[in-house]
C-alpha cells in the first residue's frame, strides 16, 4: 500500500510540469523571470547596505581590476580597454576639478554627441561625486538655456562640433558665472576654455574615494531630459537606485558577460545610457559605440566587430527592413535585440529577413516608476505580467475619457479598473519601493504626473500618460499616448514647444500642433493647423527657415494646414483629436495644405504627394 501511494505521488510529480505547461505554456519563462527579479532585488538590497554605497562607478572600477585589458569601447577605428577608459576619466576628473573647482554634489551639463569622450567625462564626474546633466545635442537657443538652467549646472562641457550652439547662449552663461569648456586643444573665445589640452596635462592616477563619500542610493546620479505637455524639456531626476534598476535590464533580457553590444542610440537618452552603457558596465561587456544610426552600415558594423546584442527603437528596425535585400543579410552573430517601439509587422519582417534573433521588447518612461519586459518574445507585446513583478511594482489600468482627457471617476470620486482585453490608462502606485522623483525645478509638472485618491482616499499613483491593454495571457500591448506629446523618429515631440516657435513667424497668429499617423511608420509625424494674421498671406519660406534654424529635424512639422480659426473647446483648449484624425489627405481636408519637402521648404500638398507617401515612394 505504501509502495502504491509512493508510486502515485512520484507519477503525479512527473506529470506536474506537463500539467503546468498545458495550463500556461509560458510557465518556465515566467519562473525564470521571477528568479531573476528576486536575484536583482537581493543584489540591490546588498548594495544599499554597503558603506560606502556601491555605485555603478564602483562596479566599473571592479571590472577595471578584474579585466583591465578587455575592450570596453570600440568607436570607429579605435578601441579602448577598461583600464584605458579608467585612466582617461581620471585625467578628465583632475582637469575639471582644477579648472572648474568642482566639489561633491555639483552638477555639470554634458553637451556631447556619441563619442568616447562622453563616456569618460561622465565617469570623471562620478569620481568627483558630481551629477551629470545629459543635454540633447540637437537642442538650441531657448531650449538649451532652459535645460541648462533647470538643473543648476555649475559647468558645461561641450563637443568641439557644438561650439556655435554654445556661443549662441554664451552671454547668458557668462552672466550666470558658468564654467564653459570645449573639447579642443585651444579656444580664443572669451568665456570658453579649451579642455583637451588640460586633460592631457593632468595625471591619470586614481582619485580619492573621499571625493564621493556622501553619495547614497537616493542621491541624484543624472538628469535626463524628457519632453512633456509643457512644451519645453523636463529634467527627470535619476537617482542611483533608478540607475541600477535600469542597468539590470540586460540581465533580465539574457545578456551574458561575453556579449558585445552595439549602441547607435544617443547617449543622452535613457535607452542608450542607462540600458545600454550602464547595463554593459554591470555585465562587463564590450560596447561598440556609433556616432549615429546608419541603416547602410549597421550590419557591416555588426560583422566587423562580432556584435551579439543590438539596441533598437522601432524606427531603426523599420529602416533596416527597408534597405535593399542582400545575400549576406543573415551573415552575422547577433542573437539578441533589446529595445522598444517595434510594430508587429516590422517584427515579423525583421525575423524573417535577418534570422532567428531573440527580440526583447521593453516598456518604460525615463521618469516613471513602472516598466515591462516582453521576456517571452511575443510579437507585438511590450511586456508580460508576472506575479513577482506586480508584487514589487503595484500598477493598474484604469478607465480613461479621451475626450475630457481625464480618468473616469465614480460617484465616490474613485477610479475604476478596466476589464481584461480593454484599453486603460497605466498608473503605478508611488511608495517607498516605487518612488517617483519627478522633475528638477518643476513642481507643477511633477504634480501633473501624479494621481491621488485613485482607489482609496490618500493613495498616490504615477500617471504614465499611456493607454495600454492586457490580454488574457497577461501580455501587455501599447495602444496610444495621451496628452500633447507624440513620438517620431524615436524622439518625444512636445507640441507646445513647436507651437511656440511657429507663432514667432510674422504671418502666423495661432498654431495647433499635433501628431498624425503615416502608413508604414511608427509613431506620429508632426503637423500644425495654423491661423494666419489678418490680411496676411502664408510665407512658406519664412516658416521653413525658422523651423530649420530652431527645431531639430524630428520636431519640424512635416505638414501644415491653414485654417480660418483654430478650433478650441469650451475651456479654450485646442482640439487636437479631430484634426489629427483628418490627417493630411487633400481628398479629406478642404483647407489649404502644405508639405515640407526636403531641402526645398513648404510646398502645396497634392493628391499625388499624398499617394506617394501612402505607398511608400516618398520616405519621411
Amino acid at each position: 500500500m505504501i509502495a502504491y501511494i509512493l508510486y502515485t505521488a512520484l507519477a503525479g510529480l512527473a506529470i506536474l510540469p506537463l500539467l503546468l505547461y498545458l495550463r500556461n505554456p509560458y510557465v518556465w519563462k515566467d519562473l525564470n523571470y521571477a528568479i531573476n527579479a528576486i536575484h536583482i532585488y537581493s543584489k540591490l538590497t546588498k548594495f544599499k547596505k554597503q558603506k560606502p554605497f556601491y555605485t555603478i562607478l564602483d562596479c566599473f572600477l571592479d571590472k577595471v581590476a578584474r579585466q583591465p585589458h578587455k575592450k570596453f569601447i570600440i568607436f570607429e577605428e579605435s578601441s579602448y580597454t577598461y583600464s584605458q577608459v579608467d585612466k582617461e576619466s581620471n585625467r578628465v576628473a583632475r582637469a575639471l576639478s582644477t579648472h572648474a573647482h568642482l566639489k561633491e554634489g555639483d552638477t555639470v551639463a554634458l553637451f556631447l554627441g556619441n563619442e568616447p569622450h562622453f563616456v569618460w567625462t561622465w565617469l570623471a564626474l562620478a569620481k568627483l561625486g558630481c551629477t551629470a546633466s545629459l543635454l540633447n545635442h540637437n537642442i538650441r537657443s531657448k531650449s538649451l538655456l532652459h535645460c541648462f538652467s533647470c538643473c543648476d549646472a555649475k559647468a558645461l562641457v561641450a563637443g568641439a562640433d557644438l561650439r556655435e550652439a554654445v556661443e549662441e547662449v554664451l552671454p547668458t552663461l557668462k552672466q550666470k558665472g558658468v564654467h564653459v569648456f570645449i573639447l579642443g586643444e585651444d579656444c580664443n573665445v572669451d568665456g570658453i576654455q579649451s579642455l583637451s589640452d588640460k586633460i592631457q596635462q593632468a595625471s591619470d592616477q586614481p582619485l580619492s574615494l573621499h571625493l564621493r563619500a556622501n553619495i547614497n542610493i537616493k542621491s541624484p546620479a543624472l538628469y535626463i531630459y524628457t519632453s512633456g505637455t509643457t512644451g519645453l524639456p523636463k529634467a527627470a531626476i535619476i537617482n542611483h537606485e533608478r540607475l541600477w534598476m535600469a542597468s539590470f535590464l540586460q540581465a533580465v533580457a539574457g545578456v551574458r558577460s561575453d556579449d558585445i553590444i552595439y549602441t547607435c542610440l544617443p547617449l543622452y537618452h535613457s535607452a542608450g545610457f542607462l540600458m545600454g552603457l550602464c547595463g554593459a558596465i554591470e555585465k562587463g561587456l564590450t560596447v561598440v559605440l556609433r556616432r549615429k544610426f546608419s541603416a547602410s552600415q549597421f550590419w557591416n558594423d555588426c560583422r566587423k566587430n562580432n556584435v551579439t546584442v543590438i539596441q533598437y527603437i522601432g524606427e531603426i528596425m523599420r529602416y533596416l527592413c527597408n534597405i535593399p535585400q542582400r545575400d549576406n543579410d543573415r551573415d552575422h552573430k547577433v542573437r539578441l535585440a533589446l529595445g522598444n517601439g517595434m510594430r508587429p509587422d516590422t517584427w515579423d519582417d525583421f525575423l524573417q529577413r535577418f534570422g532567428d534573433i531573440c527580440i526583447c521588447e521593453c516598456y518604460g518612461a525615463t521618469e516613471g516608476n513602472i516598466g515591462f519586459v516582453n521576456y517571452v518574445g511575443k510579437v507585438g507585446a511590450i511586456g508580460k505580467e508576472n506575479f513577482i513583478h506586480k508584487m514589487g511594482n503595484p500598477y493598474e489600468l484604469i478607465k480613461y475619457d479621451t475626450e475630457k482627457e481625464e480618468p473616469v471617476r465614480d460617484s465616490r470620486g474613485f477610479c475604476g479598473k478596466v476589464p481584461r482585453g480593454e484599453t486603460g490608462l497605466l498608473v503605478a502606485r508611488i511608495g517607498e519601493r516605487t518612488p517617483f522623483s519627478g522633475y528638477a525645478k518643476n513642481k507643477q509638472q511633477t504634480e501633473k504626473k501624479t494621481l491621488g485618491d485613485v482607489f482609496v482616499k490618500g493613495d498616490l499613483y504615477f500617471n504614465s500618460g499611456d493607454l495600454l491593454k492586457i490580454d488574457d495571457e497577461g501580455f501587455v500591448f501599447f495602444q496610444d499616448r495621451i496628452g500633447d506629446t507624440f513620438r517620431w523618429k524615436g524622439e518625444n515631440v512636445a507640441t507646445t514647444e513647436v507651437a511656440d516657435h511657429l507663432v514667432v513667424v510674422d504671418c502666423i497668429e495661432e498654431a495647433n500642433v499635433y501628431g498624425v499617423k503615416v502608413p508604414g511608420h511608427e509613431g506620429r509625424i508632426g503637423m500644425a493647423a495654423l491661423k494666419l494674421k489678418e490680411n496676411t498671406d502664408f510665407d512658406g519660406k519664412a516658416v521653413y527657415q525658422h523651423v530649420k534654424n530652431y527645431l531639430p529635424s524630428y520636431a519640424r512639422p512635416r505638414f501644415l494646414r491653414i485654417q480660418e480659426a483654430v478650433v478650441v473647446t469650451g475651456t479654450f483648449k485646442q482640439m487636437k483629436v479631430k484634426v489629427a484624425e483628418e490627417g493630411f489627405n487633400p481628398a479629406v481636408v478642404r483647407d489649404p495644405l502644405f508639405y515640407l519637402e526636403d531641402n526645398k521648404g513648404y510646398v502645396p500638398m497634392t493628391q499625388e504627394i499624398f499617394t506617394s507617401i501612402a505607398e511608400g515612394r516618398i520616405r519621411l
